[in-house]
């Protein structure tokens, strides 16, 4: 595989907290274009690495690289503008403002009118306002927000809100995506929902996917590969059929081998 096709490289990534070593020499590649999952117990170290890439955290030892560049030696402001943006497990937006509102913000980093012509609202802040708003209605057509443009997110379900988040972060234009647990908190339908948005994400707007998941139905529907971590290790990576079904995947979410056998066999032997 050439580099050009590798967008995010991870190499012996190491972060110590005290004396706790949260993520061990973890080392991994996300190439364009795809949808890359990370999955683990509570506890792994996932949204430790995620946090080490939006450069909340620097690594102990090791480095991050984003098509070439060092990220780690990047300041935690730069990075939106690189084309990386992010979702939360815990959602954050402006709740006092409009869906639309919230999503302008997220086109701010596009902005490149200076002081006093955002002030006098010269022609070059009339261009990007009107730029900031095409790249929001995009986004509200994609994701179905027509019916909530307007609607101040305080008062919106917690589904739609996760979806909100996700339209904002889409609107920096990112390069790559960020999402920590998007299904967390969603119920049936709308986690389908969000497998569609993640796949027309992929696919229709060319976004690499770089993924924080627990729900293993969305992840086997739209990870191309999966990286499996445990104490902050790395314990398996591959297709999602491969990690899933790696002894030390199973023994870490479920026990032993033996006992996942053991279990298996129980209603049968109940029955007999």
């Amino acid at each position: 595989m050439s580099d050009s096709e590798i967008l995010l490289q991870a190499k012996d990534l190491s972060v110590r907290f005290g004396g706790v070593l949260a993520v061990n020499k973890v080392s991994f590649d996300v190439r364009r274009g795809e949808v890359f999952t990370l999955i683990g117990p509570n506890g792994a170290g996932k949204t430790t690495v995620f946090n080490l890439i939006s450069r909340i955290y620097t690594p102990t030892t090791g480095s991050i690289r984003f098509e070439g560049e060092v990220l780690t030696e990047q300041p935690p402001h730069a990075i939106a503008a690189m084309g990386i943006a992010r979702t939360f497990q815990n959602i954050e937006l402006f709740e006092n403002a409009t869906v639309l509102q919230n999503l302008l913000i997220g086109s701010h980093i596009h902005c490149r009118a200076g002081f006093w012509s955002n002030l006098l609202f010269l022609p070059s802040a009339r261009a990007s306002e009107l730029a900031a708003r095409e790249r929001a209605e995009r986004v509200i057509d994609l994701l179905d927000l027509q019916p909530l443009r307007d609607s101040h997110v305080a008062g919106l379900p917690y589904g739609k809100r996760k979806v909100v988040e996700l339209a904002r972060a889409l609107c920096t234009g990112p390069k790559l995506l960020l999402l920590d647990e998007p299904s967390s908190g969603l119920n049936v339908e709308e986690t389908e929902d969000m497998a569609w948005w993640i796949q027309d994400i992929q696919h229709d707007l060319g976004i690499t996917v770089l993924m924080v998941e627990h729900d293993m139905t969305l992840v086997s529907r739209v990870s191309d590969r999966v990286l499996a971590m445990n104490q902050g290790e790395v314990l398996a990576m591959g297709t999602p059929a491969e990690v899933q079904s790696h002894p030390g995947v199973i023994e870490a979410y479920l026990g032993s081998v033996d006992d996942v056998s053991s279990l298996r066999r129980q209603p049968a032997e109940a029955s007999a």
